[in-house]
Formats: C-alpha cells, sequence, structure tokens
C-alpha cells in the first residue's frame, strides 16, 4: 500500500482519465487555494485532477517535490502557462529552457553575488525613507499599491539608475494589463483570444508593446553612449560574456530586464502587502519589528550591514512567505514517461506543486493557519525538509534573486515599522486573488499611525500628520 509522507496510508489514485470533462474546474475556479487544501486532505500526496482538457498530477509530499524540482528535473520543463508567458518575456529566465536557460543564469548570477547586494540595499533604503516621508499619519491608504510603486522604483533604479525617468509610469500600468490578463482563467485557457478585438486583448498587446518599446529605447540609447562609470544592472547585462566571448544580444537583454521587473518587484510588494495586513492583526508584532530595528540601527538609517542582525524582522517575512507564498504554485509537465512513488506516469503529464498547500500541512508546521513568527527564531528553517518551505521554488531553477527579495522584504518592513503603526482600514475587503501570483484582490487598505517614539532612535523624525 502507497504511503503519504508521513507513513499513513494513501488513498489509491484516482484514474485520470475517467475523471468528467468539467473535473474540479467549478470547485477549482470558486476557490483554487481551498480547492488544494481540501484535495491534499481527501486525496492524499499524490492526487489527479483535470481542468477542462489538461490533466494534472498534484504532488505534496516534499520528498516526491524534490524528485520533480532536483532529482529528475530534466525530465521535466516549464508548463504550458509559462510558455504562454514567453509572449511578455521572450526568452528570460522565467521562460527559457534548455542550455540556453544554463547560459542565461551563469550571464546573470554576477548580478545577485554579495557585493552587488550591498549596493542595492542603499538603493532600496533610500527610496523608501523617501516614499515614507511622503505618507502622513492618520491618512488612508492601499498599501498594495504604495508597495508596488515603491519596489517598481527600486527596481528600476538598481536596473537603469540615471535612467529612470518616465520608466515607472509606462512599466507600472503595462504591468497591471499584462496581469490582468493573467488573473483571468477564461482568457489564460484560451490563447487564440489573444489575437481578437476584446478590449482586455488590446490592452494586453498594447502594454507588452510598451513595456519593449521603452526598454529597447534604453538599451539602444547605452549601445551608443557607453558609460564605463556605470555600474547598475543593465551595464552588467550589456556587457556580460559567456565562456566563449560571446554578449547577450539587445533582445536577450530586454528579455532579462522584462523578467527582472516582473518577478524583481512583484514578490516584495507581495510579501509587504501580506505582511502588512497580518501587522494589522498583531500590533504587537510591528512593536518588536520597531524595537529591533532601532536597537539595530540607532539614529540613522539601516544599512545592508544591519541585514544579518534584523533577526526577527527575517522570522516574519518567513511567517508571512509561509502563509501568503507569493509563488502559490508551481507547474512543470513531463518530456517522458517517468516514475513517481513506485508509479509509472505519462509522458505530457502536467505536474502541479503548491507551496500554499504544503505551507499550511499540519504535519509540517503546528498550528499551520496560525501566524506565528517565533517559530522559525529556534533553528525551524535548518530542521525543515527543503520541500516543506520553498516560497522561491527549488532546485536548479530556484529564484536567483532569493536573497534580493527577502534583503528587500526585510529592510523595507523594518523602516516602515520604525515610522509607522497599522490598522486596517474600515473600507478594507481582504480576499486572496491566486493569478501568476497571489494577490490581494482588492488591495490592503489601511490607516496610518505614528510609531511611538524610540529611546533607541532619537534622531528618527516623526511622520506628518494628515491636516
Amino acid at each position: 500500500m502507497k504511503q503519504n509522507a508521513d507513513g499513513t496510508p494513501s488513498r489509491s489514485l484516482r484514474n485520470v482519465d475517467a475523471l468528467p470533462l468539467l473535473g474540479g474546474m467549478i470547485a477549482y475556479l470558486r476557490d483554487p487555494l481551498g480547492f488544494l487544501i481540501r484535495t491534499r486532505k481527501r486525496d492524499g500526496d499524490v492526487a489527479t485532477f483535470r481542468l477542462l482538457d489538461r490533466k494534472f498530477l498534484f504532488v505534496s509530499d516534499p520528498a516526491l517535490i524534490e524528485q520533480v524540482l532536483v532529482k529528475q528535473s530534466a525530465r521535466f520543463s516549464k508548463d504550458w502557462f509559462a510558455r504562454d508567458l514567453k509572449r511578455v518575456l521572450g526568452e528570460g529566465l522565467l521562460t527559457s529552457e534548455g542550455d540556453f536557460w544554463k547560459r542565461q543564469r551563469r550571464l546573470m548570477s554576477p548580478a545577485f553575488h554579495r557585493e552587488r547586494l550591498a549596493e542595492y540595499a542603499a538603493v532600496m533604503v533610500e527610496r523608501t525613507e523617501r516614499a515614507l516621508a511622503e505618507w502622513s499619519v492618520g491618512e488612508e491608504r492601499d498599501i498594495h499599491h504604495d508597495f508596488m510603486e515603491l519596489t517598481l522604483d527600486i527596481v528600476a533604479r538598481t536596473l537603469f539608475s540615471a535612467d529612470v525617468e518616465g520608466v515607472g509610469a509606462v512599466i507600472g500600468p503595462a504591468l497591471d494589463a499584462v496581469l490582468d490578463w493573467y488573473s483571468n482563467p477564461i482568457l489564460v485557457s484560451n490563447p487564440w483570444l489573444m489575437s481578437t478585438p476584446l478590449p482586455a486583448a488590446r490592452r494586453h498587446r498594447e502594454a507588452i508593446a510598451a513595456m519593449r518599446g521603452i526598454i529597447d529605447g534604453i538599451i539602444r540609447q547605452r549601445r551608443a553612449t557607453p558609460d564605463p562609470d556605470n555600474h547598475d544592472l543593465l551595464a552588467m547585462l550589456l556587457a556580460a560574456q559567456d565562456e566563449d566571448g560571446e554578449r547577450m544580444t539587445d533582445a536577450q537583454v530586454r528579455d532579462e530586464v522584462l523578467t527582472l521587473f516582473l518577478a524583481g518587484h512583484e514578490t516584495t510588494a507581495l510579501t509587504l502587502s501580506w505582511t502588512t495586513l497580518l501587522l494589522c492583526q498583531h500590533p504587537e508584532v510591528t512593536k518588536r519589528l520597531r524595537e529591533e530595528a532601532d536597537a539595530v540601527a540607532s539614529g540613522r538609517p539601516l544599512a545592508y550591514g544591519d541585514v544579518p542582525k534584523l533577526v526577527y524582522a527575517e522570522a516574519v517575512v518567513q511567517e508571512s512567505m509561509r502563509l501568503h507564498p507569493p509563488a502559490w504554485a508551481i507547474g512543470r509537465e513531463a518530456l517522458e514517461d517517468f516514475e513517481l512513488g513506485g508509479r509509472r506516469y505519462p509522458k505530457g503529464l502536467a505536474i502541479f506543486l503548491s507551496p500554499w498547500s504544503v505551507h499550511r500541512d499540519e504535519r509540517w508546521f503546528s498550528e499551520p493557519d496560525r501566524f506565528h513568527p517565533d517559530r522559525w527564531l529556534d533553528g525551524l528553517a535548518k530542521r525543515l525538509h527543503k520541500f516543506q518551505y520553498f516560497p522561491f521554488g527549488g532546485g536548479p531553477r530556484i529564484c536567483i534573486g532569493n536573497a534580493f527579495a527577502m534583503m528587500e522584504s526585510v529592510l523595507l518592513l523594518s523602516t516602515f515599522a520604525r515610522r509607522f503603526e497599522v490598522t486596517l482600514a474600515p473600507s478594507a475587503r481582504i480576499a486572496a486573488r491566486p493569478a501568476i501570483t497571489l494577490r490581494p484582490a482588492h488591495g490592503v487598505r489601511v490607516v496610518l499611525r505614528a510609531a511611538p517614539k524610540s529611546d533607541h532612535d532619537p534622531a528618527h523624525d516623526p511622520a506628518p500628520t494628515t491636516p
């Protein structure tokens, strides 16, 4: 008899070909996240379901997830959804495959080395301090919108340094239009609709053209007038060479820049948005964040060297990403027949992995639905199987910017907590919207309160008050 990861007997796998055409489509569309939890609990660590004409193998056993993402990764490709994203991101790291992906990964890796992170940290804190200075105590804000704008600004400045004027005004709305398309399961399931006169299709096409246009223009300008003293990310991408001395083409650079814009600001903005919601529900956590940050950096802004000392802030971010992983689902497709958990499966089968579901499994986390940052303070991360907690994916295709994203989340969250406390606004409507990423469907509307002045931070200016 097959067993689940904890040794308990699992139910027999249903024959996926015998499932009705609609399969779990209606239940999935009504509540995708709840559907995954219910399916895991009902059918065990390896389950099958059908969404219209697509058959899925839903794997929740961490050891089997490791087989898919690490030990047998060569047997699987990115799924149909990632292939569809090539319309937007071209052959960027998120969508490319095979030897080309390996080459691009090698060329991109130096941009995320430790010495570069120190430079990025200064930009992160400076832009955050500047943004927070414009916010007023007592006002109601959609903090999700604010963090999306802030992290987009940070990515633009680390990518382009002096060329950021006008970039955010184009990229921000264009990314929203692209993500709106991928938030609609009907549109996503019918790619042919992209070429129709539908308003959503037109907005999607125009958004892609606008993003490519502005980035192509910046690349052409940089090629025409190179500046040896410019050391931003774009300069690094333009200068990067592989082992044969070949550089990326302009189109390849553009695709990587688009990928960094999408992944580089979305993950952190979502993490901070969901974390702020949790802070509204747990004000004592905000107090501890503020006390830690002020003790670490009394009277001055936070810096790269402070990050290892912001232990509680890291725990808060880890716990927030456990409960609300931005990358809530990971898809793969079998390139050949394969074996998993002692059973054979056919080529072409879609594999569905969900950090959301695994992170809320009571076998791995006590009180899995409870927000409890302290669980991470006693070495939990080292005791867990690598795929009991995997907000950045895993294996060869683990997110290349995971250290960047964690550092940014910790620095921005700690800087925010030094200045403000938050309560949920009366107008707030909270619901998750799982699409490419796990977004708050209606934003996160909060009311800002002044953080009490800390004995550790006499030089910190109080936030202005709304008149």
